[in-house]
Parts: C-alpha cells; structure tokens; sequence
C-alpha cells in the first residue's frame, strides 16, 4: 500500500514537471499551439498507456494548455483518444518529430481526433522547444538592438536638441549684454541728472540771495 502510493506521488510529480514543459513549449512554439488549438476547442481527453514502465496517463487539452493526470477527467466516463504504446516508442516519436514514428503507435479513437493527435505529437518535441527558445531569443535581441536608421536619427535628433540649446543660450547671452548696456545708461543718465539738478539748485539758492541783498 505505502508503494502504490509512493508510485501514486511520484507519478504526480513527473506529471507537474512534464506539464510545466508543455506549457513551456506552447508559449514558444506558434505551429505547437496551432496543431493544439483543434484539440483544446474540442475539449479532447487522450489516455496514454505506456508499458515499461507500465503507466496510465490522462492528457486533457484545453485553452490554458495540455493538464495532465493519473485519473480519468471528472464528468468523463472515457477518453476520446487511446494511445497503448512501449515508453521508448512514444520518446522516439517524440524526440525525432517523425512522422513514421508516430504512426508506430497504436492510436485508438474518432479518426479526425486521432488525426489531431498523431499532428499533435509530430509537432511536439524537444527540438520545437530549443528553436522556440532561439527564435524568442533573436526576437529579443532584435527588439532590444536599435536599427542604423534609428540610430541615425537619434543622433539627429540629439544634434538638433544640441544646436537648439546652442541658440538659446547665445540668444539668452545677447540680451543679457543688452540689459547691462542699458542699465550702464540709465546709471550714467542719473549721475547727469544729480549733477545738473545740484547745479540748478546752487544757481537758484544764488539767485535768491542776490535778490534779497538788492
């Protein structure tokens, strides 16, 4: 009992990890998540019956990916699918993504969604998922690497911010040297204006004193 269920755990476990792969896998692959979509639209559940090791898994397809399970679906009473197949014919199918392969395999079922399936399988594979991760990377790269034309015109752009500043300033420098010339000239225009104003002053203290000594 302690060995079915330590069987029974460590399944699940494999189960997690293989289905974090297929997720992985379909956010990567657009042609994987072409060949995926007839199946999750229908709902589709596949049972895999591997021999050595003998195991018995549910693949159930569905707009958030492929769930996989040691049970049967709830609310299902069979799968729609049934693959009975040795564990290295399935990871030969798999790995080589060929299409022979694969038909090595027995597939039981309704002939379209056998179809799907068989697409399905020849489609996934650890190759989709290292061109997958090439082609993410090189989007990437690409995303971040500016063109030659862009650059261009950044520098363009940074020349033209540059020479724009440049005008600003020694239009700024001009008038500053403006406001100093006319402040010099209002100085020099009051200076000449005390000056005169004391003149006029003592000439009219003088006349007042001359006219009062008359």
């Amino acid at each position: 009992m302690k060995r079915a269920t330590l069987s029974h755990s460590l399944l699940n476990i494999v189960l997690v990890f293989i289905e974090s792969a297929l997720t992985l896998l379909l956010r990567l692959d657009g042609e994987l998540r072409k060949s995926a979509y007839p199946l999750a639209k229908q709902g589709t559940v596949v049972c895999l019956r591997l021999y050595l090791p003998h195991v018995q898994v549910y693949a159930t397809f569905s707009y958030k990916g492929v769930l996989l399970d040691a049970d049967l679906p709830i609310g299902r009473s069979e799968p729609d699918v049934i693959i009975n197949a040795y564990s290295l014919q399935v990871l030969s199918a798999i790995a080589t993504h060929d299409s022979e392969s694969t038909e090595k395999l027995q597939i039981r079922g309704e002939s379209v969604q056998v179809q799907l399936v068989k697409q399905f399988i020849t489609q996934l594979g650890i190759g989709s998922l290292i061109q997958g991760i090439i082609r993410k990377l090189k989007n990437d790269d690409n995303a971040v690497r500016p063109s030659q034309t862009e650059l261009q015109e950044k520098q363009n752009n940074y020349k033209r911010r540059i020479s724009e500043q440049q005008t600003q300033i020694n239009t700024l420098t001009t008038k500053n040297r403006e406001l100093e010339t006319t402040v010099k000239e209002l100085h020099s225009k009051q200076k000449t204006f005390m000056i005169i104003s004391a003149v006029m002053t003592v000439i009219a203290i003088a006349a007042i004193i001359a006219a009062v000594a008359m």
